[in-house]
């Protein structure tokens, strides 16, 4: 049965039971401060356990796309791990429990094929419950019909659960089936998890735990509003076991990307053991993190991930990395993403249709990003070469673990490749030393995660506000002033009565125009007033999705809990906001006019009178192309298009094609802006015109480069377009006036003028570099043990470019036939600099000008063998790098 029928049979057997079908929530879990990523099948849904928000529906059923990375160096290494995975779940919020939710998931797994099931064998199946759980045991044994001698208890590291955070849990009940004696000891679950298989584990969600390490090391805190059902079964191990195949690499979802991947080694899965699956070689360790990684990348980039050096784009660019050394210490040399990416997608588009819609942009993403790391280990070998040469040199057998971890850590060259290179070499590496400067790094990591595990308990104090007033009235949209009452006031996370002149603090109103920060556009600026309070509202945020708290500073008189007041946005403000919210719209359907539907935004920014938009595209935007993306925005300006928002549901949003903004998670019901209708239609939160010329006029200021496969563009909108033109156009005139000329002539007279300072300059630099020589030719080499050595100091402000043309010009003067180096130094601005080359005769007695120039920096400078270059060094000690050349030679 293939992936794609399970997951249809799921959901139709819990929507035939009045189960909600919810689509699954992008990887990269954008509401929950806690998560990089969506771990579980219940993340999308904690705010309804929690009782911060009323659920839409009373049961649900979704298929969850989830990712899990602390154990990824052990993928591979095990057909158990892997990073990607997908989470079948059903869950009732207080409306069903225990009696409904076991029956439910039995007949789904035993019903026969035919009728809609997945026809599992009763007799094979064992279920594990809580040490305490005798309700769960006893539904199993006297409702359901399994024997009580294949129901085993276990306690609460096993049969306990929760997301590894303050938040929901409950004691839960396991589901497996019994491979049989080939896969291990008989038993049950509780004596081999190899044999007996984990499909489905049910958890009633009943308690909410606080903060604590382990599975058991944290306290209750209480009841749940209510009981509540969340299920998980493994899709991936589902599918295994119903393909008749041993793990998650040989499903069908992944085994198309490890037999290509194994086409292109050269290497034949499974050669070098009788149980591929069980195999620990080398060559299949590395197939299946290939195929593993390969698939994980390509659900990552689908759901707006990019590589980068922090947060979620670190964890994709070490995906992709590991995938692509993993190819390379296979044998395989050449780019290999081109190769294996497009059977992922063919793979997974059964499953999720948008990797296949979205491949064009997931292609230009992870493609550069291989080529960038290629060229890192091109870099990063020659690194390690001379950390090699310098071990040797220095008559060490072992390279130093802070060279491995340097190489690991800034220049991502992989471990695996340090130790590979360095055996190859004859020595070894600190590898102990460099998993304890690892593991450092990873506890410095864990006291950052650490920090933002405390978000539920650092928002308590709002949490209770929200119970006891409910949501803030928002009302944003329709008006800039209301009359409001303060509700809180919150000082460091404490609540407080009163705020006096020059508090910074935190209130809640139970009324408010502000515009709370989302979607890319800045909180309102405004104020707070009554008869005698003044207060700046400096911030304004969202919790919980429905409440609104302002950060304020007091600039008169006393603010008190109850308190009446005026709540008022600066109308500018508002405005500027407004133009620069839908100016990001007009400029974004620019860009998919003029550069196709793949230029698809990924994020944004903006405030009063500017925007930036990045968008995933390769390469620069050419000048014309830039101009017509700009010609195009401010046509709809002049145009008047109309704007409209409305509130419809998700799927009637996409059924008309309106654009999401590449991970981010919606609700039911969406907010859908359009610009001349079609045109451009944006799922968007933020506050519009309500016509485009309202917008001004558009001004492109900038396009760059934010990361392999994506790009950035920056505008100016209204008022602050007119004054940045306004300085573009004084600009031209005063050169005019410079140049005495027409101000449509500036252009060919400053090309004109450039030109001939550049001719001028090489005029110069060739009439300084003849005067060097001749002043150089005076100079006669020393002898150095049996070496022609000769040291020169050029005039101060001699260009490095020039010392280097001297060096070689020298060093090219001297006898062939004899070893000889030439030395030359120069100093600018109060820093010096040395070149050396050697010729032939001195390279092959082992003289080496990389060598020579590290030796006297210190360690600094670089280039090779016959010439190489190092500065750095304080202008009033470069007479005396060469004499510690010419010390180097003779020692």
């Amino acid at each position: 049965m293939q992936t794609a029928e399970i997951t249809r049979r799921f959901l139709a057997h819990f929507a035939a039971s009045g189960h909600t079908v919810v689509p699954s929530a992008p990887l990269p879990a954008v509401n929950d401060p806690n998560l990089l990523f969506v771990n579980a099948g219940m993340v999308q849904f904690v705010p309804y356990f929690l009782g911060q928000v009323t659920p839409p529906y009373a049961r649900a059923t979704s298929v969850q796309k989830c990712l899990r990375t602390p154990d990824i160096d052990e993928v591979g290494r095990t057909s158990r791990h892997g990073t990607f995975f997908q989470m079948t779940g059903n869950f009732s919020f207080g409306d069903y429990f225990k009696a409904q939710a076991i029956p439910m998931a039995w007949d789904l797994l035993t019903q026969p094929v035919a009728a809609g099931g997945f026809g599992l064998d009763p007799d094979r199946l064992w279920v594990t419950v809580y040490l305490e759980d005798d309700e769960a045991a006893d539904i199993w044994n006297r409702t359901v019909g399994v024997p009580v001698e294949r129901i085993v208890r276990r306690g609460m590291a096993d049969n306990f659960w929760s997301m590894g955070i303050p938040g929901p849990c409950g004691p839960s009940s396991e589901i497996y089936v019994d491979r049989g004696p080939d896969y291990g000891r008989e038993g049950g679950p509780a004596v081999d998890e190899d044999r007996y298989l984990e499909l489905w584990n049910l958890v009633f969600m009943q308690y909410e735990r606080g903060p604590g390490e382990g599975k058991e090391g944290y306290p209750i805190l209480g009841d749940l509003p209510a009981r509540n059902i969340d299920t998980g079964m493994g899709l991936e191990r589902v599918a295994a076991y119903l393909q008749g195949v041993d793990n998650l690499y040989e499903i069908d979802e992944v085994r198309p990307i490890l037999t290509r991947a194994a086409e292109l080694t050269g290497k034949r899965y499974g050669a070098h053991s009788g149980h591929a699956a069980t195999s620990s070689h080398p060559d299949d360790v590395r197939l299946r993190v290939i195929a593993d990684h390969v698939r994980t990348a390509l659900m990552l980039v689908s759901d707006g991930v990019t590589p980068s050096n922090e947060g979620r784009g670190y964890v994709l660019r070490r995906i992709l990395r590991r995938a692509i050394r993993a190819v390379r210490l296979s044998g395989f040399e050449d780019p290999a993403l081109p190769e294996l990416l497009p059977v992922a997608r063919d793979a997974m588009a059964g499953s999720y249709p948008e990797v296949a819609q979205r491949f064009e942009r997931i292609a230009d993403v992870t493609y550069a990003e291989e080529e960038t790391f290629r060229s890192t280990l091109k870099q990063g070998a020659t690194i390690l070469d001379t950390a090699l040469s310098d071990t040797r040199r220095e008559g060490g057998v072992q390279l130093a673990a802070r060279e491995a971890f340097l190489l690991h850590d800034t220049y991502g060259f992989p471990i695996d490749l340090t130790l590979e290179i360095a055996a190859e070499q004859g020595l070894t590496v600190d590898e102990p030393g460099f998993r304890a400067l690892m593991a450092e790094q990873r506890r410095r990591t864990r006291a950052d995660a650490q920090a933002r595990k405390t978000g539920h308990a650092d928002r308590a104090v709002f949490r209770g506000v929200l119970d006891q007033h409910g949501p803030t009235d928002w009302l944003a949209y329709t008006t800039l002033e209301t009359d409001s009452s303060v509700l809180a006031l919150v000082r460091e996370g404490q609540p407080t009565a009163y705020a006096g002149v020059g508090d910074l603090i935190t209130v809640v109103l139970d009324r408010t125009p502000f515009y709370a920060e989302s979607g890319g556009q800045e909180a309102d600026a405004g104020v707070l007033t009554a008869s005698d309070v003044a207060a700046e509202v400096v911030d304004v945020q969202r919790l919980f999705g429905r409440l609104v708290v302002h950060q304020v500073r007091v600039l008169d008189g006393d603010l008190h809990v109850g308190q009446a007041v005026h709540a008022a946005v600066d109308a500018e403000w508002r405005l500027g906001a407004r133009q620069a919210h839908s100016g990001t719209h007009v400029l974004h359907a620019a860009l998919r006019q003029v550069l196709g539907p793949t230029a698809l935004q990924s994020g944004s920014y903006n405030r009063p009178g500017y925007l930036r938009l990045d968008f995933g595209w390769r390469g620069a935007l050419a000048p014309e192309t830039r101009g017509e993306v700009e010609d195009v925005a401010n046509l709809a300006v002049r145009a008047d298009l109309h704007v409209t928002a409305e509130v419809m549901p998700l799927v009637r949003a996409k059924e008309i094609g309106a654009l999401a903004l590449f991970g981010e998670a919606y609700g039911e019901d969406v907010r859908v802006v359009e610009i001349g209708g079609e045109w451009s239609r944006e799922l968007c939160g933020g506050t519009h015109v309500e016509g485009s010329a309202q917008i001004g006029p558009l001004a492109v200021v900038g396009e760059s480069s934010v990361g392999a496969g994506l790009r950035r563009i920056e505008a100016h909108v209204g008022v602050e377009a007119f004054r940045y033109l306004a300085r573009e156009r004084d600009l031209v005139h005063r050169l005019a006036g410079l140049f005495h000329a027409r101000p449509d002539e500036v252009g060919d007279r400053v090309e004109a003028t450039v030109a001939q300072l550049r001719q001028a300059e090489k005029e110069v630099a060739a009439l300084r570099a003849n005067l060097l020589a001749t002043r150089a030719g005076a100079a006669t080499p020393t002898d150095v043990d049996g070496t022609a050595y000769l040291g020169l100091r050029a005039p101060e402000g001699t260009s490095t470019a020039e010392v280097r043309a001297l060096a070689q010009r020298l060093r090219d003067q001297l006898a062939p036939e004899r070893p000889g180096v030439v030395a030359v130094t120069a100093s600018s601005q109060g820093r010096g600099s040395l070149v050396v080359a050697v010729n032939a005769a001195a390279r092959a007695g082992g003289v080496a000008a990389d060598d020579l120039v590290r030796r006297v920096l210190a360690g600094k400078g670089g280039g090779g063998p016959d010439l190489a270059q190092g500065g750095g060094v304080p202008g009033d000690r470069v007479a005396d790098l060469l004499t510690a050349v010419e010390h180097q030679l003779a020692s």
